[in-house]
């Protein structure tokens, strides 16, 4: 249930011109992260447990691809557990210190998530191109054997995070990583296939790359939407100008200005904004109706309007270029 919190004044003869703070109204709200505790350490354990299969079968069959795959999927088990972390720490009350509580730490496991991946993608790359030049037997039946497990335990942990995907960032990056790997280890089965059938060494490199290239891919998405959070811009769904026009469009708006939209979390949006009210303030049950449309709208789940009264009272924040 949203939280909803009225401070003001209903002095009528307060000077409403060259004093803000007394008409500042803050809706604070929105939902709870769903809990994807046992996804997360299923995940973890099934993964890490692959890992092993993975890296010790990559050795013994002499398979780049493999070992690509097994460093792709290590990386996975730290970032599923990062993202586990935060999911976590969202869920954490409000300090003095921290007055968003610990929301952020999604973000930054999102940001953390594909620094590493893309860390993780340079070292194999340079491993493999070192291989592609000279390639070395590779044990086809093995490689195809592995993989195929993998294709089993990526899909399933993907499986585990589909219902969150779309709506968290956090989830978001863990679903793609696993479905990216199941269809990885489809590519490194074919790889095995073809090795068995035509004696193609260098086949095995080749794949790895395809293997660095969709990890790229992914990580780059995810680094981009990381960083963009990160650094408070509007969310990608969101078009501030359909907010501007929505908001202006209420009945008593005459103007608006100082609008910040940013995200709080991976799952949670906040609003902050200056409404220029000439007939007065519109009372508690205009700014709990915005705000609540606001949620349904556009997701913003925390919206705070301050009213301005005198629209020819210069506010300092009013032009655009300041905040």
């Amino acid at each position: 249930m949203t939280r909803e919190e009225h401070h003001a004044h209903d002095d009528p003869n307060h000077d409403h011109g060259h004093d803000h703070d007394h008409a500042r109204h803050r809706h604070g709200g929105g939902h709870a992260p769903a809990s994807f505790g046992k996804a997360f350490a299923l995940g973890i354990v099934l993964n890490f447990g692959f890992v092993s299969v993975e890296a010790v079968y990559g050795v013994l069959g002499n398979s780049v691809a493999l070992l690509a795959d097994a460093g792709h999927n290590l990386g996975d088990v730290l970032g599923l557990a990062v993202a586990w972390l935060a999911s976590e720490l969202v869920k954490r009350a409000p300090s003095a210190r921290h007055t968003y509580g610990l929301r952020g730490s999604s973000i930054l496991a999102a940001l953390f998530n594909a620094v590493f991946m893309l860390v993780t993608v340079g070292a194999i790359s340079w491993e493999t191109i070192q291989r592609l030049g000279s390639p070395e037997p590779v044990a086809g039946k093995t490689v195809m054997i592995v993989a195929a497990i993998g294709i089993v335990i990526n899909a399933t942990t993907a499986w585990l995070f589909a219902s969150g995907h779309k709506d968290d960032l956090n989830l978001r990056g863990a679903f793609l990583h696993m479905a990216a790997d199941a269809l990885v280890s489809a590519g490194v089965v074919v790889a095995g296939l073809v090795i068995i059938l035509t004696g193609w060494l260098w086949i095995d490199a080749v794949v790895s790359l395809a293997i660095n290239g969709v990890i790229i891919w992914g990580a780059w998405g995810l680094l981009r939407d990381s960083i963009g959070m990160s650094l408070a811009a509007v969310p990608s769904h969101i078009d501030p100008s359909k907010v501007r026009a929505f908001i202006t469009a209420q009945e008593g708006v005459t103007s608006l200005h100082d609008l910040h939209i940013w995200p709080m979390s991976t799952t949670e949006i906040a609003l902050t904004c200056h409404l220029v009210m000439q007939n007065g303030h519109p009372g508690d049950a205009f700014l709990h109706d915005l705000g609540k449309e606001l949620a349904h709208r556009f997701n913003i789940n925390h919206a705070t309007m301050q009213i301005e009264i005198d629209q020819h009272a210069a506010c300092a924040l009013a032009p655009d270029e300041v905040v």
